[in-house]
């Protein structure tokens, strides 16, 4: 009878172990959260609809391939280290409205826009890496990456970590652009809302608002023009470098959707971010697309909110 008891034991000992382990890697399917999707190592592995974001391997591999390189920094990270041999040097003002309160908005005309993507080298086929510095920067390598897929761009990415990632693999070989291109913009509001969108999702249950300042102006402060303080009523604050390592690189995509989901957010959310500009909010959608949320940018951000009517356009400090 002993001998029967520990076999009994055993047995389910054993079951709680495999039972443990199958939860352990089908997290989903008891509750959990999944494990994030990575990001692709290699050429081969992209998959443009899914891959916003790839790694500095494979964004050296689509280079090599004759890929498009577009230098999104800032001009004063640029005048530091100087532009890349047959890279593009493009800035977010280059295709954005050029007063306030409508800064951080497109340019409307799709006709001039083609025509200065064009200019550029632009093509429809050709695939496009964008390089930003996610450590020193404002995210402008995915706010470049968001308005061009935006504009119906399709094989656009960001590299993991940036120019300073890709450059550790060494020197960049780029190879000159045929120009000019014949990319046509083919605009797309599958990313992108405008403020009267917004004001309407604020009250609805499946949409997630994130307002991706520093805390400090989430709070009220206005170091950056805005007309007035405070945040969208309901918009949960999370600065977007929260997610970036003092390397530039992404912290772990896991511990990226455990944050996420601590604040509301699922795999069936809609979720709007805004920040000043659109810059740093479109760095923030391009990172959630990329790990398989319905995100949306509000490229008005608060430049335009803040100075719209209050009664309409809302903003509390609570």
């Amino acid at each position: 009878m002993r001998n029967q008891t520990l076999s009994r034991r055993s047995l389910l000992q054993s079951v709680a172990l495999s039972t443990a382990v199958l939860i352990s890697l089908t997290p989903a399917l008891f509750g959990g959260v999944a494990q994030a999707t990575e990001s692709a190592v290699s050429a081969k592995a992209i998959q443009y609809e899914r891959d916003w974001i790839i790694q500095p391997k494979a964004a050296r591999e689509l280079i090599e391939a004759g890929a498009v390189v577009i230098d999104a920094r800032g001009t004063d990270l640029k005048d530091k280290s100087g532009l890349e041999k047959n890279s593009i040097a493009l800035v977010w003002q280059d295709l954005s409205q050029p007063d306030l309160p409508t800064k951080g908005r497109l340019i409307d005309d799709d006709a001039a826009l083609t025509k200065k993507l064009q200019g550029l080298g632009l093509a429809k086929d050709a695939p496009v890496v964008v390089l930003g510095d996610p450590a020193n920067g404002w995210g402008e390598d995915g706010r470049i990456a968001w308005t061009l897929k935006t504009l119906g761009l399709n094989k656009v990415v960001i590299v993991d970590g940036g120019l300073p990632a890709i450059k550790k693999l060494g020197a960049l070989n780029i190879k000159p652009l045929k120009i000019p291109g014949d990319f046509v913009v083919a605009r797309t509001n599958k990313w992108e809302v405008r403020k009267e969108e917004l004001r309407d999702r604020i009250a609805q249950k499946n949409t997630v608002i994130f307002d991706v300042r520093e805390p400090r102006e989430y709070e009220g402060k206005t170091p950056y023009g805005e007309s007035r303080g405070g945040h969208v009523p309901g918009a949960k604050g999370l600065w977007y470098k929260d997610f970036i390592a003092k390397d530039g690189q992404l912290l772990p995509r896991a511990d990226i959707e455990k944050v996420l989901a601590s604040k509301g957010v699922t795999k069936d959310s809609e979720i709007v971010s805004y920040c000043t500009g659109g810059i740093r909010s479109g760095w923030f959608t391009t990172l959630l697309n990329d790990l398989g949320y319905k995100a949306k940018n509000y490229a008005g951000s608060m430049w335009e909110w803040s100075a719209q009517a209050p009664a309409q356009y809302p903003l509390t400090t609570n």
